[in-house]
């Protein structure tokens, strides 16, 4: 479909009732033409950044959420690290609430913008933070993990500083005999993360969840077969935490 192809009539009818607009990054040209219409209505955005783009920028521009991939912030930004990378991305990037990087079978990491800065608050760099966290994780346990820090002024050397949440998700860890199917653990992870948000999810909840979901899917063969139910036991820690209203 190419941009010609949509009519404000039928894009608004589209739009209607949604509570998220998400973007693969494929068809940029169209996808900025809805992604408009959706700001427009102030609707939020999620986007999939897997690869580098030139077209990508004002995608990017008009979306609240980001889900990359692992090489995608260091490819876009040239930081020497994720965390400065992610640091840059939210700077070019304001409308951006959050960057999150999915590292396969070592779990994700994500950056949260946060508003709440005061005048005492100290600078943190933000390589050195994200190794006191990692440092954190703990082996014995299979289930995902998040280990979030503290809001704090995260600072990149060259790039700049930003207040905000740094968040390190370890993945499950699958017995060899329970891996299927790796295929669509990136998108069943997104998945998860769009209902998360829908459900008012914390980001201490948000990323286990969808690490749980991923594990899930790699469970079985296909895009499908291994995707949980809500109903699911291993969804409910997730699940039973209240909503933030």
């Amino acid at each position: 479909m190419e941009p010609a192809d949509i009519s404000q009539m039928n894009l608004k009818s589209a739009l209607e009732g949604a509570r998220f607009v998400y973007f693969d990054a494929r068809h940029t040209d169209t996808a900025i033409v809805i992604a408009q219409e959706a700001a427009g209505q102030n609707m939020p955005i999620l986007l999939h950044a897997e690869k580098k783009r030139p077209e990508l920028v004002d995608l990017l521009q008009l979306s609240d959420y980001a889900v990359c991939s692992a090489e995608f912030p260091q490819a876009w930004t040239d930081a020497p690290s994720m965390p400065s990378a992610l640091i840059s991305m939210l700077l070019e990037f304001p409308k951006l609430k959050f960057a999150t990087v999915t590292l396969g079978k070592h779990g994700c990491l994500m950056l949260e913008r946060s508003s709440d800065e005061n005048s005492l608050m100290g600078e943190e760099d933000a390589d050195s933070l994200l190794h006191s966290l990692e440092q954190k994780k703990d082996d014995r346990v299979a289930t995902p993990m998040c280990i979030p820090s503290e809001v704090v002024k995260l600072k990149a050397n060259g790039i700049g500083t930003l207040t905000g949440r740094l968040f390190v998700c370890t993945a499950e860890r699958l017995p060899p005999s329970e891996l299927v199917d790796t295929t669509v653990a990136g998108d069943a992870f997104i998945g998860a993360i769009l209902y998360a948000l829908c459900m008012n999810m914390t980001p201490e909840n948000m990323l286990p969840f969808a690490a749980t979901v991923a594990a899930a899917a790699c469970k079985g063969s296909g895009a499908r077969t291994g995707l949980p139910y809500r109903t699911d036991p291993c969804l409910a820690p997730y699940l039973d935490e209240p909503a933030i209203l």
